[in-house]
């Protein structure tokens, strides 16, 4: 089906483009948009840009795209929608884009598939403490066929609790159903009982799954409100020996809090996040045997990266058809996610 080439324009910085733009991402965007000269941009303010914006309908946008003011978005008359080859609109949406009325599409979706693989294979290692294991072999080496006897070694039979039936959240219990004898419980106030159940869990009290749960997995957004959402008080009902995973945001967690459990050794902890993000040099959790942390690698890296390139590119193609978008964002749904 024919349909009509509006005008784009991809605004991120040089190294996104490169990454997020192979040939066949390229190919795509030019059988379904008007290109013009230049067709990237990393900036909005020089008047080569001034003068493609003031034609542009559409705007491509991922990591490094300057936020979209007022100013700007007055020189773009002709603007009507904004498609983010990436997660979060936050570092570029303003009130102004709301008040123009732009559609704004997120790939979102797209980036909750490497961070669920992340977190799935993080919990696995949590069952087995591999990486408790594989720290503590690199400072004594162990009788291996004493660590095989070891009864806390397993992921038979885990009570894993998730926090959070996000998009990411959501990806992550019904990738738990691999661990088939795994019961999943899950805490969210917003979450319906019957898709968590369609999902493979149980919805379940905050305290509740926090007494139960072996190894426990966040997936809450980062907000003034879910600030320290697992301190002190949460982090004493775990159970002895409990692992925390976090591929959410940092600040979900009480770092001292965190810390001082993890140092007395009655709390493991795999974080690919942390707050502040890099941990200082001083941190006990940079140092711990329980501990293994990654610098913010679950999410889309690499060519993981042109998922979410091709999300946005089908987000394109409907809007040039006429046809409902798949992942908009709208003001309000901003207010309480990512």
């Amino acid at each position: 089906m024919h349909h009509r080439r509006p005008q784009a324009l991809l605004v991120m910085r040089a190294d996104s483009f490169r990454l997020q733009f192979g040939p066949d991402q390229l190919r795509r965007l030019h059988e379904l948009a008007e290109l013009g000269d230049p067709v990237w941009a990393q900036e909005l303010d020089t008047p080569a840009v001034r003068a493609r914006l003031a034609a542009t309908e559409v705007l491509l946008t991922s990591w490094g795209c300057p936020e979209l003011t007022a100013e700007r978005l007055a020189a773009a008359p002709r603007l009507r929608a904004v498609l983010h080859c990436a997660g979060s609109v936050r570092p570029i949406v303003t009130e102004s884009v709301w008040q123009r009325g732009l559609l704004v599409t997120s790939a979102a979706e797209a980036n909750a598939t490497p961070v669920a693989e992340f977190t799935l294979a993080a919990i696995i290692f949590a069952g087995k403490k591999a990486h408790v294991l594989a720290a503590e072999s690199r400072i004594a080496p162990s009788d291996w066929y004493a660590v095989g006897h070891r009864d806390d070694l397993s992921n038979y039979g885990r009570t894993i609790g998730v926090v959070g039936f996000s998009r990411i959240g959501r990806r992550v219990v019904e990738r738990l159903r691999t661990l088939d004898t795994a019961e999943v419980l899950v805490t969210d106030p917003y979450a319906d009982p019957v898709a968590v159940a369609a999902a493979g869990a149980r919805l379940v009290e905050l305290d509740d799954l926090l007494r139960r749960s072996e190894i426990l997995t966040l997936h809450l957004p980062g907000l003034p409100q879910t600030r320290h959402a697992i301190g002190a008080r949460e982090l004493a009902l775990l159970p002895d020996g409990a692992t925390v995973v976090n591929t959410a945001r940092g600040e979900v967690i009480d770092t001292a809090a965190l810390e001082r459990e993890c140092v007395s050794g009655r709390l493991n902890a795999i974080l690919d996040v942390t707050d502040p993000e890099p941990l200082p040099a001083d941190s006990p959790l940079t140092r711990l045997p329980n501990v293994m942390i990654t610098p913010h690698i679950a999410g889309s890296l690499g060519t993981e990266t042109r998922r979410m390139s091709s999300q946005a590119l089908d987000e394109l193609d409907r809007y040039a058809r006429g046809v409902a978008p798949l992942d908009a964002v709208t003001r309000e749904a901003l207010a309480v996610s990512a």
